[in-house]
């Protein structure tokens, strides 16, 4: 947990649920632009950080993805939870690199020759504290050397989809593909040709 600032104080912190994730409630004083201070209540859900990673094989111009249930998806109106996506993890004490490694044979059945970190970002940084490390690296189909589909003891049930790019990049278009880093990778794929 971060100290205190001179801009942030921090007076209490307060464990709401720390079942799947952690769900803090911290009560804290913000020095504003005008120098008063305001004290707010904001809630916080710690899920630790990831990295998520592209596969884009240039010669043929396909990316390789994933279709997962998500259940937050799924209770936010999706009709089915399932959602087209790059691979990612969280990095649960590895660095983002050998994360990314390990997450796309497991996920996607594609060892990773040369992983290419192109961006950091948080993602829903108005409630939750992860930062995402985002990959880029260059696939061929010799390079699947297992099936893939996740981690059955995760709850891990992953269709690998490898499709064109002006596939995946008309799917978010279309709201085919609706998952924000999916659609943050496959946009920075496209701007690089």
């Amino acid at each position: 947990m971060p100290v205190s600032t001179e801009r942030v104080r921090l007076h209490a912190v307060q464990t709401l649920s720390d079942h799947w994730y952690t769900l803090r409630k911290v009560t804290f004083d913000l020095r504003r632009r005008d120098g008063q201070w305001q004290t707010l209540s904001r809630e916080a859900y710690d899920r630790g950080n990831g990295a998520a990673l592209l596969l884009f094989d240039p010669r043929r111009r396909t990316v390789v993805l994933t279709r997962q249930f998500r259940l937050p998806a799924f209770l936010n109106g999706s009709s089915d939870g399932m959602l087209v996506e790059a691979c990612a993890g969280l990095l649960d004490g590895e660095d983002p690199e050998t994360c990314i490694r390990r997450e796309a044979e497991e996920e996607t059945g594609y060892r990773v020759r040369q992983p290419r970190k192109v961006f950091e970002a948080y993602m829903s940084p108005g409630s939750v504290t992860e930062k995402l490390h985002f990959f880029v690296a260059e696939y061929e189909p010799s390079d699947r050397v297992l099936a893939g589909g996740g981690m059955q003891e995760e709850g891990e049930d992953i269709e690998v989809i490898e499709m064109p790019l002006d596939e995946a990049l008309a799917g978010i278009a279309s709201g085919r593909i609706q998952d924000g880093k999916t659609v943050m990778l496959l946009q920075h794929v496209a701007l690089q040709q």
